[in-house]
């Protein structure tokens, strides 16, 4: 039986936090911190919750099945868990986070020297996504290089971020605005769906698994065991992270005031603290991080499209591509706008089927118990979604008036009782 040693295992979590990092990572955390003003540290725990604490949980629950979605979902059955999978693989792909790579890249490098017309974006979004087509069509050949320079370096710059947005004292804190001022650790706990990490974790999961099996290790116990320290290095790091960068919306009023997106406070603030040639150095960085990014999920959504189509690989490339490309020239703003109630919908029952994916052992039947439970999750998940919209003018009075339905945790409590409800049936039908 081969174990790790401890550099490996250390490896093993720097990976893992390397893989988490992306631009959602970085310019949703301002934006939170500036608008929950003197609630931030409230919002910045519910933010952590989903930001954190599920992408390190899904790991683990992951690493009890080998990785793969598929297995982790297949209580729900066949079309179900097969539509979750593709669901999530679109979602980190050419719907929300490959397109958004593109403008975050943009807003923070390119926007101060080309402006914010929608035809600079255009012209850049092309030549970016060009890149990123050569490279996604060859792989095996540049990336794991590429990979193997930009994660010091990202790394690095985050630590000039986080140490820059810590000693440089914060401006006026002004009074929070929005849902911020009643719930504020509801509002960071929904907010904390948009780094799309928990739906991420799920898609590169066999990712982890499979770097443990390139050492060796094949006991399952020790699987977890790994999965279990890579998942709270990786926790540890994207908290540090996350907690710089509260610090630097709390303090970024004066620089950026009632700012649109986390780019633009990200922007001002580089620039405000570091002046023109640090600012050019972390903009490099971001941008370089965002297109490898962009590389890597492309690659993987293609190679995972191909494999359950008869499409080939090089096809899903260009297909994933031309979609981004669509979607990233809705800018920034609208883009988040767009996601905000997709993932308030799917983000439910994700997170029912990855918590119960831990009880499995408990219950007579797991298809008896996780397929209503996920429905129900869905369901009021894709009421929340709906009046994140703006279309609860379309629902009845009595969905709007649930219990933590201002908050758009709806789903919560049904889910809650229909679990207890379905744990007596296992029970007893046992």
């Amino acid at each position: 039986m081969t174990s790790l040693r401890t550099r490996d295992i250390i490896a093993l979590g720097l990976m893992t936090f390397a893989l988490f990092i992306g631009a959602g990572n970085i310019i949703f955390p301002p934006i939170v911190a500036q608008q929950a003003g003197e609630h931030v540290w409230l919002a910045a725990f519910g933010f952590l919750i989903t930001a954190v604490g599920l992408p390190v949980l899904t790991i683990i629950a992951l690493s009890r099945v080998e990785g793969s979605i598929q297995l982790l979902s297949s209580p729900l059955g066949k079309a179900a868990s097969l539509i979750l999978t593709v669901v999530c693989y679109l979602a980190v792909g050419p719907l929300f986070a490959i397109p958004r790579t593109a403008t975050v890249s943009y807003e923070i490098g390119f926007s101060s020297y080309f402006g914010a017309a929608p035809s600079s974006l255009l012209i850049y979004s092309l030549i970016y996504f060009i890149v990123v087509t050569i490279v996604a069509l060859y792989p095996n050949k540049i990336l794991d290089t590429v990979g193997y320079f930009l994660s010091p370096l990202k790394i690095l710059s985050l630590i000039i971020l986080g140490v820059a947005a810590t000693f440089i004292p914060a401006g006026h804190i002004p009074p929070a605005i929005n849902n911020y001022i009643n719930s504020p650790v509801s509002e960071g706990f929904v907010n904390g769906y948009l780094t799309m990490d928990t739906l991420g974790a799920l898609v590169f999961g066999i990712v982890i698994i499979n770097a443990m099996r390139s050492r060796g290790v094949s006991d399952k116990k020790l699987m977890i065991k790994y999965a279990m320290i890579a998942g709270l290095i990786s926790g540890i790091g994207l908290t540090l992270v996350y907690l710089s960068l509260f610090k630097l919306g709390l303090g970024s009023h004066e620089v950026a005031p009632n700012a649109t997106n986390g780019a633009v406070i990200l922007h001002a603030y580089v620039q405000h603290a570091f002046g023109d040639l640090g600012s050019l150095f972390l903009s490099a960085m971001i941008f370089i991080a965002c297109m490898v990014t962009a590389i890597g999920l492309t690659c993987a959504c293609a190679e995972y499209f191909s494999q359950i189509t008869r499409i080939r690989y090089r096809t899903w490339v260009f297909v994933l591509v031309g979609f981004s490309l669509v979607i990233s020239n809705l800018g920034l703003t609208k883009l988040i706008a767009l996601s905000v109630p997709v993932l308030s919908a799917i983000y439910p029952p994700a997170i029912v089927v990855i918590l119960l994916g831990f009880f499995w052992k408990n219950f007579h039947s797991p298809a008896r118990v996780i397929r209503p439970v996920t429905a129900v999750a869905l369901f009021f998940g894709v009421i929340d979604g709906l009046k994140v919209a703006g279309l609860d003018g379309f629902l009845p009075e009595a969905l709007l008036n649930l219990p933590l339905s201002a908050q758009n945790l709806a789903w919560l409590i049904p889910s809650a009782i229909v679990l207890l409800i379905c744990i007596v049936i296992d029970k007893v039908k046992h």
